[in-house]
């Protein structure tokens, strides 16, 4: 039981990171400003991205939110990170760099799996 709480919470935090505090200190600076107008969305596509993957991050994070909500949030990281992923191969084509957000939604069924 110990081990599993451990993985849980280690992935949970690790996807966090990535995903919630990182860009929520980091998407208005030139470069994240540039690889969103790259990929062909509006800026205030970026602003909202952030704000939702913020809220995803905290749902998970915060052991008092309900598990209902944390479902919702686990499927909205998931479509994210699917999407990004889309984006990125078409813009870019069969990149390795394209298939990053896989690698971060590795990390985000990690979460998922030990959290049941």
């Amino acid at each position: 039981m110990k081990s599993t709480t451990i993985i849980y919470w280690t992935s949970t935090t690790i996807y966090f990171l990535f995903e919630a505090l990182i860009p929520a200190f980091t998407s208005h600076t030139e470069v994240a400003v540039e690889a969103i107008r790259h990929l062909g969305y509006p800026d205030y596509f970026r602003v909202m991205l952030t704000v939702f993957k913020v809220l995803g991050g905290i749902v998970l994070i915060v052991p008092q939110f309900p598990s209902r909500l944390k479902e919702w949030a686990y499927a909205g990281c998931t479509f994210n990170l699917i999407a990004a992923t889309v984006s990125n191969i078409a813009v870019n084509g069969w990149v390795s760099l394209s298939f990053f957000p896989l690698c971060v939604m590795a990390i985000l069924a990690v979460s998922y799996i030990y959290y049941h």
